[in-house]
């Protein structure tokens, strides 16, 4: 290995390191505490133009972006100058027009439900890649809620994805089928929107995804306590 590449990897070791710990946020007034799932390191803090593009093409412009995660491995990669897998990857966000005030119980759970029901019926799935084939590019299924609970709801939904123009994180050569969750967390007075993402030729992830999902945002609540 070259000295500039013994460098680079010495870098990318203290960057997870880094990334790792819990970090604070400030939304409005208040200060919320983030942190990653096991195994992933956020990236905002890098300032890459390119991980924030590529993360903005999953973000909606009504939520300002607060996080955005990628692997371990994927985090070395890109501190080493590799191509990204981007296989998994993970977000925070939360909505522009409700930052700079204090979101009640009761208008959470109005913005909770409302939320849900937009999402619209929960679609059965005996092989979902059979499925995902015949479903137009872009189109969002629910495959299943999750979670609906007291400031908290999850569901999981799945889509046949586009190729992003300009990014080769992945061989778009590739059927690829995009499969996420999307959570709603009060916390501290602030809605949080928590999402994970699987990019899988295969659909075999969706106990990853609802094991991770649910974690998390337990987590989330505990690292900020009201």
């Amino acid at each position: 290995m070259s000295t500039v590449r013994m460098l680079a990897a010495l870098l990318a070791a203290v960057a997870l390191q880094c990334a790792a710990e819990p970090f604070s946020v400030r939304i409005g007034t208040e200060k919320i505490v983030l942190d990653t799932p096991p195994g992933f390191a956020d990236t905002v803090s890098l300032g890459s133009p390119r991980l924030q593009d590529f993360a903005e093409g999953f973000n909606t412009a009504s939520n300002r972006l607060l996080l955005f995660g990628v692997t371990d491995a994927d985090m070395r990669r890109f501190t080493l100058g590799d191509k990204l897998e981007a296989n998994r990857f993970v977000m925070v966000a939360t909505p522009r027009a409700q930052e700079q005030q204090r979101v009640t119980p009761e208008q959470f759970a109005d913005f909770m439900r409302d939320s849900m029901n937009a999402f619209g019926k929960t679609i059965e799935v005996k092989d979902l890649v059979k499925f995902l084939e015949k479903q137009p590019i872009g189109k969002s299924n629910l495959l299943a809620e999750l979670r609906r609970e007291p400031g908290v709801a999850s569901v999981m939904q799945a889509t046949r994805l586009a190729p992003i123009p300009g990014y080769r994180f992945y061989d778009s050569d590739k059927p690829q089928y995009l499969v996420y969750t999307t959570s709603l967390v009060l916390v501290r007075g602030k809605a949080l929107q928590l999402s994970v993402y699987s990019l899988t030729e295969t659909g075999t992830d969706l106990g990853w995804l609802r094991g991770t999902t649910q974690r998390w945002a337990d987590e989330l609540r505990r690292l900020n306590p009201d």
